[in-house]
């Protein structure tokens, strides 16, 4: 099993350039960010400090998040927020031009929240155009937007697998796109009641990406209730052959004391199924 490391999310007590590090010497080769800037369109310097940082850890950068606006004060993306529109069409190139320089291939583009004051009609037709225009530019370098359900926002609209797959077989049908697929994050998914197993049973050939997190707690896994080792077994039997992104809370010290339980520092094995363990 291949997995991948959101350095927005763990880590946390590291400043953020140190975590690409942090994670190699704890034995992972992939990292993910939500977007690490504060402006969509930040400065030639502050895109080198961030390329090098994960250059120079030796790891691959697997996933970026679009500009989502101010995510600690519950921003959600600007895909369908006319207000900010043209900030993400301004991102679009930038992250295009960072996933061409580092490899990189799947960019989530969380959809936004509803706006007071706009007609969710206009929003989502906003969106269609926007996602559109982003699957455009990063098909250049063979890339793939990713479109989340989202839990504990509750003016995003799209809280289920339906409801990302709506928007993507409208995006398709309407502009012709075909790189803007699901990301199917188990521990949003099962928050907000969605049904797992069916959504991966219907849809697991059609994932983009995979995410993982416990519940309740967003913790690491084996500190919940969710089946994540048969989930993931079964996106694999089901057509999915991606990595599993790890996009949970806990302290640095015992991050990944699940993947090898006698010691929290010890690398992990990526070539077996190490959540076939998790209690």
């Amino acid at each position: 099993m291949t997995f991948s490391v959101n350095c927005s999310i763990m880590l946390a007590e590291l400043p953020l350039l140190e975590r690409p590090a942090a994670v190699k010497a704890a034995g992972f080769d992939a990292v993910e960010f939500w977007w690490p800037f504060a402006s969509s369109v930040p400065g030639d310097t502050e895109l080198s400090r961030f390329e090098r940082a994960i250059t120079d850890a030796g790891v691959q950068l697997a996933g970026l998040n679009f500009n989502a606006g101010d995510m600690p004060a519950g921003d959600r993306g600007l895909v369908s927020w006319p207000g900010r529109s043209s900030e993400f069409r301004d991102n679009i190139d930038v992250v295009a031009g960072i996933g061409g320089r580092l490899g990189c291939t799947s960019f989530n583009a969380l959809y936004g929240n509803r706006q007071a004051g706009q007609a969710a009609e206009d929003q989502d037709e906003l969106a269609i155009e926007n996602l559109a225009a982003a699957a455009a530019a990063v098909a250049r370098i063979g890339g793939t937007v990713l479109l989340e359900p989202v839990s504990g926002a509750p003016d995003y609209p799209l809280r289920t697998a339906d409801d990302a797959l709506r928007v993507i077989a409208r995006v398709k049908e309407e502009t012709g796109v075909a790189n803007i697929r699901l990301l199917a994050d188990f521990y949003h998914l099962s928050v907000n009641g969605d049904d797992v197993g069916a959504v991966i049973e219907q849809h697991a050939k059609d994932f983009g990406h995979v995410q993982i997190a416990d519940a309740p707690g967003r913790g690491a896994p084996g500190t919940g209730q969710l089946p994540l080792a048969e989930w993931i077994a079964r996106s694999r039997e089901f057509g999915y052959g991606g990595r599993i992104g790890l996009e949970y809370q806990a302290p640095a010290a015992t991050a990944f004391a699940w993947v090898h339980p006698q010691t929290a520092q010890s690398p992990p094995d990526q070539t077996a199924p190490g959540l076939k363990d998790m209690p």
